[in-house]
């Protein structure tokens, strides 16, 4: 009996939602009975899942999209098969690979993207390890879209109004939420380590214990299904919008990365005497030379742009720092074993696969290439010009002009997203916002 099949029997499963996750890391597939799951054969589905918008449309670029239509295979990771805590019956989700009939993977498959990346890593002999830090807003259901988002009640029959950071009343104040949370984080195998109130007003952030890159990009992309599921039990959204609301700080997507020795376990980025290694600066110049030709990754939607403000607990530029939080690259305080870079640019709206794949790419080039990073920076990063894309646009183009991603990641992947973007980009520029009829209806 398969492990998959050995877990369907161990925990009575009578229901499967076989998933994939998209181009903006949602979760896509089919739910089936136990019995019907097929895992030798897999499961088929048109291979323009990955070219879907979050609007439901499709790029008219004919060079994303196979003309044909045709279907590919998903095949069912053994090791990211999760009960769903929260269904009514006893129900399993398995996360899945996506293969062409011919067993060849599809290389616009966000997983496959990470996976591609590691196997880099690997014939080196090196092992990546990841820790995602993951911001989100607690707010109050919110059906109409034309207005703003609002903090929820909680316990006490009040909306948090000022700033409550590090609070712990204030995280007391949604107990009940939290408690289901934790309980289906468990069930999963989702490995919190920590919860912390945000700057935000309701703004909540889970660290995630370090580990296998893809097995955490498999919990964040868990978590986030999660975290809505147990909030709108208590009446309440969770959103990962990069920005959602308009006084309040963005929310992020920090990554945690350092790399070992696949043989020994050592992290490279410290030397036997424990001073920093030459790979680690290298690192670090990798992803201040490469993370603007990835931005569209990190800040994948227009609403990710307005995160990205000075003096507003966002990165503006590439500058690094030791614990320094103003960088968008940060190198905590730590021992040799544990040395690390903190690329603090993502927003939490980022598909965890491609941002992870990304970030460790960019540092891959960069002990590739050998790079020289600049000088640590100790004043604050704010005071310093921007160095990031300031829109989807832009982060586009450059993404499609770097050539070296462009080898890293997939040309196909490259071409598909960026098509999906810029169909996402095109979409939103149809929309009059409420700030133009309000500024230029009478003025202009």
């Amino acid at each position: 009996m398969s492990k998959i099949h050995t877990f369907f029997k161990e925990y009575g499963i009578s229901e499967v939602e076989a998933v994939i996750p998209d181009m903006a890391g949602v979760a896509r597939g089919k739910i089936m009975p136990a019995e019907k799951f097929a895992e030798e054969e897999g499961m088929r589905l048109p291979e323009s899942i990955f070219l879907q918008t979050v609007t439901g449309d499709y790029p008219a670029d004919e060079r994303a999209i196979n003309p044909a239509e045709i279907d590919i295979v998903l095949k069912g990771d053994p090791n990211a098969v999760h009960v769903v805590p929260w269904a009514a019956e006893a129900t399993a989700q398995v996360i899945h690979d996506s293969f062409y009939s011919d067993g060849v993977p599809v290389p616009m498959a966000p997983r496959y993207v990470l996976q591609k990346i590691m196997a880099l890593y690997e014939q080196r002999g090196w092992k990546p390890v990841v820790a995602p830090e993951l911001e989100f807003y607690l707010v109050e259901p919110n059906v109409d879209s034309d207005y703003p988002l609002k903090p929820p009640m909680g316990r006490s029959g009040r909306p948090e109004i000022g700033r409550q950071s590090y609070s712990i009343a204030a995280v007391n104040e949604f107990d009940p939420m939290f408690d289901d949370m934790y309980a289906f984080c468990e069930a999963q195998g989702i490995e919190i380590d920590t919860l912390i109130h945000e700057d935000g007003a309701a703004q909540m952030e889970i660290n995630l214990i370090h580990g296998n890159a893809l097995s955490l990009a498999d919990q964040v992309f868990l978590f986030k299904r999660t975290a809505r599921e147990a909030a709108m039990r208590h009446k309440m959204y969770a959103t990962f919008m990069a920005k959602p609301m308009a006084r309040e700080p963005g929310s992020a997507m920090h990554i945690h990365q350092s790399i070992v020795d696949a043989a020994t376990g050592r992290n490279i980025f410290s030397n036997e005497d424990g001073s920093a290694s030459e790979l680690f600066f290298a690192h670090i110049a990798g992803l201040q030379k490469y993370l603007p030709a990835v931005m569209s990754i990190f800040a994948p939607n227009v609403n990710s742009y307005r995160r990205l403000q000075r003096h507003l607990a966002a990165p503006i530029n590439t500058q690094w720092g030791y614990d320094n939080r103003t960088a968008g690259l940060r190198v905590p305080v730590s021992g040799p074993e544990n040395r690390r870079i903190e690329n603090r640019v993502g927003g939490a709206d980022a598909n965890s696969y491609l941002a992870i794949a990304a970030s460790l790419a960019c540092g891959y080039l960069g002990m590739l290439e050998g790079l020289k990073p600049t000088e640590p920076l100790s004043g604050s990063a704010y005071d310093l010009p921007y160095s990031l894309p300031r829109n989807l646009e832009e982060s586009l183009r450059l993404l499609r002009d770097s050539r070296p991603m462009i080898d890293l990641l997939g040309e196909r992947f490259v071409l598909a997203y960026t098509a999906v973007k810029e169909t996402e980009y095109e979409t939103f520029l149809r929309v009059i916002s409420s700030w133009e009829r309000e500024y230029l209806l009478l003025n202009v």
